[in-house]
């Protein structure tokens, strides 16, 4: 249950408190309905009612068997709600319907609050904002709808992955005890970012989610609202498997022409839901082109050394990363059959590449190379294959009409249950597909 806190002194059985003090704690609650004096009401229309009084900058509110309500009036449970000369009476259950959510908040009356930040509101709005943009919306994966809270050697971090993209917010964070790790469901977050940018102190911490609950919850106090989140079952993947640490070559990019080049390729594309960009950088700029040449190519300027490196990604996953980073963004990347990772601040994002002809071979070439490696050593022949978290299948096929090696897609499985941990790469013949390209799991 939410809890709203209302500054504001005790009248009688009710309370009086400034105008604006109420609507602001109104306005940043998530709960459809509010419990307020052992009245059940509904939060929005109690916050319309509040804003469109007028007369004073006071509000009384009381239950109705005070003040002089007439002997009828007072038999009644209502309340009444006093601003200057303007006087109103609200029923139990008042502005609730049908169609009224079932979420609910304790209204609690304190002369005060005194709140002492662990962490900034800003800050923590702008994680949750970015680590909600890589949750997965599929509803058979439910671990992946969730963001990770984890606390830990003075960082909260957020963590996130849809199945193709990783993401990791590290914020400074006070934090005494254990390390702490909760699952939150995507949509017990919605809402709560637009509220934290409105608060001036926030407060994050970690405790059981009730007395009969075995469950941890991640509360999030501002200095009118306590928010409880509840954490979900399952066991989140290894991240920090995931996350790749070896590269060879570094560019660092203006988000805005990224954004500009992404989707003037997307306008080339058959099937704009589901893009390819190839990209190439080195030598102090980093050239974006359509897998077909001929459709599109744009050459965006990077501050990046001499090292090339060529990667393929989903155009689209390209697009959501520009948009979360704002300004400037670190590309890492080493082989082309390997993710590739963004950085900026303490944000970073982790994409998996889309597989082609070009990766097909470096990755063959590179199995083959530890094989050679091993058998001089006197090891056993197993086939040594490169770090990854996904099972991608891929094999080219003859192009009838140009003679050519065609890419095929690659496909990837995430498990999201209770074992869940990242799958070993292996490579597997696969018939000849379309030209159609699919991502590779990320997690």
């Amino acid at each position: 249950m939410e809890q709203l806190n209302l500054v504001g002194k005790r009248s009688g059985e009710g309370f009086v408190s400034h105008k604006s003090t109420m609507v602001n704690a109104l306005s940043r609650g998530l709960a459809d309905r509010l419990l307020l004096m052992d009245f059940t009401i509904g939060r929005k229309g109690l916050l319309n009612c509040i804003r469109s009084l007028s007369g004073s900058n006071v509000v009384k509110i009381v239950p109705s068997a005070n003040g002089s309500a007439s002997e009828e009036r007072a038999a009644d449970k209502r309340l009444k709600v006093v601003c200057g000369a303007f006087t109103t009476y609200l029923d139990d259950g008042a502005w609730i319907n049908d169609k009224t959510g079932y979420s609910l908040a304790d209204v609690r009356i304190s002369p005060a609050n005194t709140l002492t930040p662990n962490v900034g509101s800003t800050e923590l709005a702008e994680a949750i904002n970015r680590a909600l943009t890589f949750t997965a919306t599929d509803d058979t994966r439910p671990v992946l709808q969730c963001v990770m809270f984890h606390a830990g050697d003075g960082k909260l971090r957020l963590i996130s992955a849809d199945g193709f993209r990783l993401a990791v917010v590290a914020l400074d964070y006070e934090h005494q005890g254990d390390e702490v790790k909760v699952l939150v469901n995507r949509a017990d977050l919605k809402g709560i970012a637009s509220a934290l940018r409105k608060a001036k102190r926030v407060r994050v911490t970690f405790d059981k989610a009730g007395d009969d609950l075995t469950n941890m919850a991640v509360y999030i106090d501002t200095e009118v609202a306590r928010y409880k989140l509840v954490g979900s079952d399952g066991i989140f993947p290894n991240y920090d498997a995931v996350i790749p640490t070896e590269f060879i070559c570094h560019a660092q990019l203006d988000t805005a022409e990224v954004l500009k080049a992404v989707l003037g390729l997307k306008a080339t594309a058959e099937d704009a839901r589901s893009y390819a960009v190839d990209l190439t950088v080195g030598g102090g700029h980093m050239i974006m082109s359509h897998p077909d040449n001929e459709k599109g190519e744009v050459i965006v300027k990077a501050d990046s050394g001499d090292d090339f490196g060529h990667v393929r990604l989903d155009g689209g996953y390209i697009a959501d990363v520009m948009r979360v980073f704002g300004e400037m963004v670190d590309f890492s990347l080493s082989k082309a059959y390997q993710p590739v990772m963004f950085t900026a601040n303490g944000f970073q994002v982790v994409v998996m590449p889309m597989m082609s002809t070009r990766s097909h071979e470096e990755r063959k070439a590179d199995s083959e190379a530890s094989r050679t490696e091993a058998e001089g050593e006197g090891e056993p022949t197993a086939v040594v294959e490169a770090e990854s978290t996904v099972e991608a299948e891929t094999e080219p096929s003859a192009d009838a009409e140009t003679g050519s090696t065609a890419e095929t897609e690659p496909s990837g499985e995430v498990e999201t249950g209770d074992s869940t941990e990242p799958a070993e790469p292996e490579a597997k013949p696969k018939r000849s597909r379309s030209r159609k390209r699919e991502p590779v799991a990320v997690a």
